[in-house]
């Protein structure tokens, strides 16, 4: 292992497993199966594989499922088979295959983990009895579940009222907790897990995110209207540009306005990309709304 890992920089070893987390009630089943898998560097983590005990939930229908930042597949009673994940492998090397380079993929020996002789992925099955435990379960797993239950947590939103969570929405939040998990945690884990090839050989930063819209940039730049005499009255032009200004919205019409925004993603979206802007408008929105 140590020799194949030097042929390797962080950014192309990669780890997977499976773990499971529970749905709220009122979703089909009682959990969900999730696979997870990410690099070292921890600058890419493949979207996320979710498996539930519905083939055809109602809340999926009418969605792109094909642009969503996350994909669900129906799995058995104990989550994820042996014909589940290969379909994912061959997606994944196909994925790699398109942007041209060659990884290596830590995975734990498993029934439901077959080989497979694949173009640009090499698997490499971790014995347990070797007493390596993989970086996922070093706090990679533990950090998302954390942010998934926070997500939870503060569901629903101020005077949103809708009740509990579909799996729709769960899967959203799956996908922003995901989306949370920081690279700099995550290259500590495959470190301490011993599966760094070369310590310092890519730098990772533990600073802020990009992309995230901090306090400053939501307040407004304008300066406050001029009024004139010395009772503040405005006159003419300004008084009638006045009176047509909208109320501010509540909090019940932004976030109806923003599950509006989301279905017309879920329907019209053509990349999951656009998610990730709208998770951080939602986020955002959840920072103002809570002061």
């Amino acid at each position: 292992l140590p020799g194949l890992l030097r042929g390797y920089v962080p950014s192309e070893v990669f780890s997977c497993g499976e773990t499971a987390v529970l749905l709220p009630a009122g979703c089909p089943g009682e959990r969900l199966t999730l696979l997870l898998c990410t690099n070292a560097s921890g600058s890419e983590k493949v979207p996320l594989r979710a498996l539930g005990d519905s083939p055809r939930p109602r809340c999926l229908r009418g969605v792109n499922l094909e642009q969503m930042p996350w994909s669900y597949r129906a799995g058995s009673p104990g989550g994820l088979t042996a014909p589940l994940f290969a379909e994912w492998l061959r997606e994944f090397n196909e994925a790699v295959r398109r942007q041209g380079k060659s990884v290596l993929l830590l995975l734990t020996e498993h029934e439901a983990h077959p080989y497979l002789q694949l173009s640009n992925v090499r698997m490499v099955f971790v014995p347990p009895a070797a007493g390596l435990a993989q970086p996922l379960d070093r706090g990679i797993t533990g950090d998302l579940k954390g942010h998934y239950r926070r997500r939870l947590l503060r569901w629903p939103p101020a005077e949103r009222g809708t009740g509990q969570p579909s799996l729709l929405d769960v899967l959203h939040m799956l996908a922003q907790a995901w989306g949370d998990v920081s690279p700099g945690l995550i290259t500590g884990c495959f470190r301490a897990a011993g599966f760094i090839p070369e310590p310092g050989a890519e730098a990772v930063s533990l600073g802020p995110a990009r992309g995230r819209l901090g306090r400053e940039q939501l307040e407004c730049d304008g300066e406050p209207a001029e009024v004139d005499g010395d009772e503040g009255m405005v006159e003419g032009e300004d008084a009638a540009e006045l009176a047509a200004v909208p109320p501010c919205p509540s909090e019940r019409e932004v976030w109806n306005s923003l599950a509006t925004l989301r279905r017309y993603l879920e329907c019209q979206a053509t990349s999951p990309d656009l998610f990730q802007a709208f998770y951080e408008l939602e986020d955002a929105v959840h920072m103002v709304s809570a002061g």
